[in-house]
Protein backbone atom coordinates (compact mmCIF):
# COMPACT_ATOMS: atom_id res chain seq x y z
CA UNK A 1 0.00 0.00 0.00
CA UNK A 2 1.40 3.44 -0.58
CA UNK A 3 2.73 6.06 1.68
CA UNK A 4 -0.79 7.97 2.32
CA UNK A 5 1.12 10.82 3.83
CA UNK A 6 2.88 11.21 0.72
CA UNK A 7 -0.72 11.53 -0.98
CA UNK A 8 -1.51 15.34 -2.40
CA UNK A 9 -4.01 16.62 -4.62
CA UNK A 10 -5.01 20.32 -5.95
CA UNK A 11 -8.68 20.62 -4.42
CA UNK A 12 -8.90 24.29 -6.68
CA UNK A 13 -8.48 22.27 -9.70
CA UNK A 14 -10.56 19.35 -8.75
CA UNK A 15 -13.01 21.82 -7.41
CA UNK A 16 -13.25 23.45 -10.96
CA UNK A 17 -13.53 20.30 -13.22
CA UNK A 18 -16.59 18.98 -11.48
CA UNK A 19 -18.25 22.59 -11.01
CA UNK A 20 -17.45 22.47 -14.93
CA UNK A 21 -19.00 18.84 -15.62
CA UNK A 22 -21.89 19.47 -13.11
CA UNK A 23 -24.82 20.09 -15.57
CA UNK A 24 -23.65 17.22 -17.93
CA UNK A 25 -22.92 15.11 -14.39
CA UNK A 26 -26.09 13.25 -14.17
CA UNK A 27 -26.65 12.17 -17.39
CA UNK A 28 -23.04 11.12 -18.22
CA UNK A 29 -22.22 9.40 -15.08
CA UNK A 30 -24.24 5.71 -15.21
CA UNK A 31 -21.20 3.88 -13.65
CA UNK A 32 -21.49 6.24 -10.37
CA UNK A 33 -24.99 6.09 -10.63
CA UNK A 34 -25.16 2.29 -10.63
CA UNK A 35 -22.05 1.87 -7.69
CA UNK A 36 -24.38 4.10 -5.67
CA UNK A 37 -27.29 2.01 -6.15
CA UNK A 38 -25.44 -0.83 -5.47
CA UNK A 39 -24.26 0.80 -2.18
CA UNK A 40 -27.39 1.42 -0.87
CA UNK A 41 -28.30 -2.20 -1.77
CA UNK A 42 -25.40 -3.32 0.46
CA UNK A 43 -26.53 -1.05 3.36
CA UNK A 44 -30.33 -2.76 2.98
CA UNK A 45 -28.88 -6.74 2.77
CA UNK A 46 -26.75 -6.24 6.22
CA UNK A 47 -29.72 -5.01 7.61
CA UNK A 48 -29.76 -1.56 8.20
CA UNK A 49 -32.97 -0.04 9.98
CA UNK A 50 -35.19 1.09 7.97
CA UNK A 51 -35.64 4.41 9.76
CA UNK A 52 -32.56 6.72 10.23
CA UNK A 53 -31.88 9.28 12.64
CA UNK A 54 -29.32 11.59 11.55
CA UNK A 55 -27.50 11.28 8.08
CA UNK A 56 -24.54 12.84 6.53
CA UNK A 57 -23.75 12.00 3.01
CA UNK A 58 -20.11 13.28 1.39
CA UNK A 59 -19.30 14.67 -2.28
CA UNK A 60 -23.09 14.25 -2.82
CA UNK A 61 -22.81 15.40 -6.37
CA UNK A 62 -26.19 16.02 -8.28
CA UNK A 63 -27.75 13.17 -6.06
CA UNK A 64 -27.14 9.71 -7.32
CA UNK A 65 -26.81 8.43 -3.74
CA UNK A 66 -28.62 10.81 -2.12
CA UNK A 67 -31.94 9.46 -4.19
CA UNK A 68 -30.88 5.92 -3.99
CA UNK A 69 -30.60 6.64 0.08
CA UNK A 70 -34.16 8.56 0.27
CA UNK A 71 -35.39 5.54 -1.96
CA UNK A 72 -34.17 2.70 0.81
CA UNK A 73 -34.72 4.59 3.67
CA UNK A 74 -36.64 7.24 5.67
CA UNK A 75 -34.59 9.42 7.30
CA UNK A 76 -35.12 12.54 10.19
CA UNK A 77 -32.59 14.73 9.36
CA UNK A 78 -30.37 14.90 6.62
CA UNK A 79 -27.13 16.68 6.24
CA UNK A 80 -25.56 17.17 2.25
CA UNK A 81 -21.98 18.26 1.53
CA UNK A 82 -20.30 18.43 -1.57
CA UNK A 83 -16.81 20.09 -2.94
CA UNK A 84 -19.05 22.65 -4.91
CA UNK A 85 -21.52 24.62 -4.08
CA UNK A 86 -23.30 24.73 -7.47
CA UNK A 87 -24.35 21.32 -6.44
CA UNK A 88 -27.07 22.34 -4.15
CA UNK A 89 -29.80 23.73 -7.05
CA UNK A 90 -30.68 20.16 -8.42
CA UNK A 91 -30.31 18.61 -4.76
CA UNK A 92 -32.91 20.87 -3.78
CA UNK A 93 -35.12 19.89 -7.27
CA UNK A 94 -34.37 16.61 -5.97
CA UNK A 95 -35.77 17.04 -2.66
CA UNK A 96 -38.57 18.77 -3.30
CA UNK A 97 -39.79 15.91 -5.18
CA UNK A 98 -39.50 13.78 -2.49
CA UNK A 99 -40.97 16.13 0.50
CA UNK A 100 -37.34 15.67 1.98
CA UNK A 101 -35.60 18.72 4.19
CA UNK A 102 -31.88 18.53 4.25
CA UNK A 103 -28.96 21.00 5.16
CA UNK A 104 -25.99 21.83 3.42
CA UNK A 105 -22.45 22.27 3.72
CA UNK A 106 -20.27 22.54 1.08
CA UNK A 107 -16.19 22.16 0.99
CA UNK A 108 -13.70 19.47 1.31
CA UNK A 109 -14.76 17.16 3.89
CA UNK A 110 -11.10 16.89 5.45
CA UNK A 111 -11.81 20.56 6.53
CA UNK A 112 -15.44 20.74 7.35
CA UNK A 113 -17.03 20.53 11.14
CA UNK A 114 -18.96 17.38 11.41
CA UNK A 115 -22.31 17.20 12.78
CA UNK A 116 -22.20 14.38 15.45
CA UNK A 117 -24.11 11.34 16.82
CA UNK A 118 -24.71 10.41 13.75
CA UNK A 119 -26.40 7.40 12.55
CA UNK A 120 -25.18 6.64 9.17
CA UNK A 121 -22.26 8.82 7.30
CA UNK A 122 -22.32 7.86 3.59
CA UNK A 123 -20.21 8.18 0.35
CA UNK A 124 -20.34 7.00 -3.40
CA UNK A 125 -17.44 7.37 -5.54
CA UNK A 126 -15.91 10.35 -3.77
CA UNK A 127 -13.24 9.08 -0.87
CA UNK A 128 -10.62 8.74 -3.89
CA UNK A 129 -10.31 12.21 -3.20
CA UNK A 130 -9.13 12.25 0.42
CA UNK A 131 -5.50 12.86 0.20
CA UNK A 132 -5.16 11.57 4.15
CA UNK A 133 -7.41 9.13 3.96
CA UNK A 134 -6.78 7.63 7.24
CA UNK A 135 -7.00 10.52 9.22
CA UNK A 136 -10.52 11.41 7.71
CA UNK A 137 -11.80 8.06 8.54
CA UNK A 138 -10.93 8.66 12.13
CA UNK A 139 -12.54 12.00 12.20
CA UNK A 140 -15.76 10.45 10.30
CA UNK A 141 -15.61 7.22 13.02
CA UNK A 142 -15.44 10.22 15.85
CA UNK A 143 -18.93 11.46 14.59
CA UNK A 144 -20.73 8.33 14.36
CA UNK A 145 -22.84 7.18 17.78
CA UNK A 146 -22.44 3.91 19.02
CA UNK A 147 -24.05 1.27 16.29
CA UNK A 148 -23.50 4.07 13.18
CA UNK A 149 -22.83 3.13 10.29
CA UNK A 150 -20.23 3.96 7.55
CA UNK A 151 -20.94 3.39 3.81
CA UNK A 152 -18.58 4.22 1.30
CA UNK A 153 -17.44 3.34 -2.57
CA UNK A 154 -14.41 4.55 -3.92
CA UNK A 155 -12.11 3.17 -6.96
CA UNK A 156 -9.59 0.36 -6.74
CA UNK A 157 -5.71 0.08 -8.36
CA UNK A 158 -7.08 -0.80 -11.45
CA UNK A 159 -9.03 2.38 -12.58
CA UNK A 160 -8.67 3.46 -15.21
CA UNK A 161 -5.68 1.69 -16.13
CA UNK A 162 -5.36 2.57 -19.47
CA UNK A 163 -4.95 5.45 -19.15
CA UNK A 164 -2.15 5.26 -16.94
CA UNK A 165 -0.39 3.21 -18.81
CA UNK A 166 -0.35 5.52 -21.32
CA UNK A 167 0.96 7.94 -18.99
CA UNK A 168 -2.00 10.02 -17.66
CA UNK A 169 -0.80 11.73 -14.49
CA UNK A 170 -4.61 12.89 -13.69
CA UNK A 171 -5.45 9.81 -11.34
CA UNK A 172 -6.94 10.70 -8.16
CA UNK A 173 -4.44 10.15 -4.87
CA UNK A 174 -6.05 7.23 -2.95
CA UNK A 175 -7.40 4.09 -5.28
CA UNK A 176 -7.17 1.40 -2.69
CA UNK A 177 -8.02 -2.33 -3.58
CA UNK A 178 -10.45 -4.28 -1.36
CA UNK A 179 -8.08 -5.66 0.83
CA UNK A 180 -5.95 -2.58 1.66
CA UNK A 181 -8.78 -0.93 3.30
CA UNK A 182 -9.26 -2.94 6.32
CA UNK A 183 -5.34 -1.84 6.89
CA UNK A 184 -6.53 1.58 7.26
CA UNK A 185 -9.86 1.97 8.56
CA UNK A 186 -9.98 3.45 12.40
CA UNK A 187 -9.69 0.60 15.73
CA UNK A 188 -13.42 2.41 16.22
CA UNK A 189 -14.98 0.77 13.52
CA UNK A 190 -16.23 -3.17 12.26
CA UNK A 191 -15.62 -4.06 8.71
CA UNK A 192 -19.22 -5.29 7.49
CA UNK A 193 -18.91 -6.25 3.79
CA UNK A 194 -16.56 -5.90 1.14
CA UNK A 195 -16.69 -5.77 -2.44
CA UNK A 196 -14.69 -4.98 -5.43
CA UNK A 197 -15.71 -5.26 -9.35
CA UNK A 198 -14.65 -3.76 -12.99
CA UNK A 199 -16.92 -1.95 -14.66
CA UNK A 200 -16.08 -1.28 -18.52
CA UNK A 201 -17.49 1.15 -20.99
CA UNK A 202 -16.99 0.93 -24.41
CA UNK A 203 -16.32 4.00 -27.01
CA UNK A 204 -16.02 4.01 -30.28
CA UNK A 205 -13.59 7.19 -30.11
CA UNK A 206 -10.92 8.76 -28.44
CA UNK A 207 -12.99 11.80 -28.62
CA UNK A 208 -15.98 10.18 -27.05
CA UNK A 209 -13.78 9.18 -24.15
CA UNK A 210 -12.37 12.34 -23.32
CA UNK A 211 -15.88 13.76 -23.61
CA UNK A 212 -17.14 11.29 -21.15
CA UNK A 213 -14.35 12.05 -18.68
CA UNK A 214 -14.95 16.18 -19.12
CA UNK A 215 -18.46 15.44 -18.40
CA UNK A 216 -18.29 13.61 -15.49
CA UNK A 217 -15.12 15.63 -13.81
CA UNK A 218 -13.30 12.17 -12.94
CA UNK A 219 -10.14 13.03 -14.22
CA UNK A 220 -10.01 16.37 -11.99
CA UNK A 221 -6.33 16.77 -11.71
CA UNK A 222 -5.74 16.70 -15.51
CA UNK A 223 -4.12 19.82 -16.67
CA UNK A 224 -3.39 19.25 -20.39
CA UNK A 225 -4.91 20.78 -23.68
CA UNK A 226 -5.47 18.62 -26.41
CA UNK A 227 -4.46 19.85 -30.18
CA UNK A 228 -5.76 17.39 -32.84
CA UNK A 229 -2.15 15.70 -33.22
CA UNK A 230 -2.35 15.24 -29.73
CA UNK A 231 -5.87 13.31 -30.16
CA UNK A 232 -4.93 11.62 -33.46
CA UNK A 233 -1.75 10.20 -31.13
CA UNK A 234 -3.51 9.56 -28.53
CA UNK A 235 -6.48 7.53 -30.44
CA UNK A 236 -4.11 5.86 -32.85
CA UNK A 237 -1.59 4.53 -29.20
CA UNK A 238 -4.92 3.56 -27.72
CA UNK A 239 -6.14 1.65 -30.24
CA UNK A 240 -2.98 -0.18 -30.55
CA UNK A 241 -3.07 -1.03 -26.86
CA UNK A 242 -6.32 -1.76 -26.16
CA UNK A 243 -8.82 -1.50 -28.90
CA UNK A 244 -11.66 -4.61 -29.26
CA UNK A 245 -13.72 -4.93 -31.89
CA UNK A 246 -13.44 -1.70 -32.91
CA UNK A 247 -14.20 -0.08 -29.72
CA UNK A 248 -11.89 1.55 -27.32
CA UNK A 249 -12.46 0.16 -23.40
CA UNK A 250 -12.26 2.49 -20.36
CA UNK A 251 -12.21 0.54 -16.72
CA UNK A 252 -13.72 1.59 -13.54
CA UNK A 253 -12.65 -0.26 -10.67
CA UNK A 254 -15.35 0.16 -7.79
CA UNK A 255 -14.62 -0.82 -4.40
CA UNK A 256 -17.90 -0.64 -2.17
CA UNK A 257 -17.09 -0.91 2.23
CA UNK A 258 -19.08 -0.73 4.87
CA UNK A 259 -18.34 -0.67 8.33
CA UNK A 260 -19.84 0.35 11.48
CA UNK A 261 -18.92 1.36 14.66
CA UNK A 262 -19.86 -1.05 17.92
CA UNK A 263 -22.30 0.08 20.39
Amino acid sequence: MKDQSLSSIDHTRVQRSFARGLQSYHENASVQRQIAEELVAILAAQGVPKTLGRVLEFGCGTGHLTSALLDQFDIDALTLNDLVSEAEQPLQALLQQRGQAASFCFGAIEELVLPQQLDLIASASTVQWIADLPATLSRLSDALRPGGWLALSGFGRHQFHQLVELGSQAAAPNYLDAGEWPLILPAGLELVAMRQQTIDLQFASAIDLLRHLRRTGVNGQASRGWGRRDLEQFERRYRQRFACADQLPLTYDAVWILARKPG
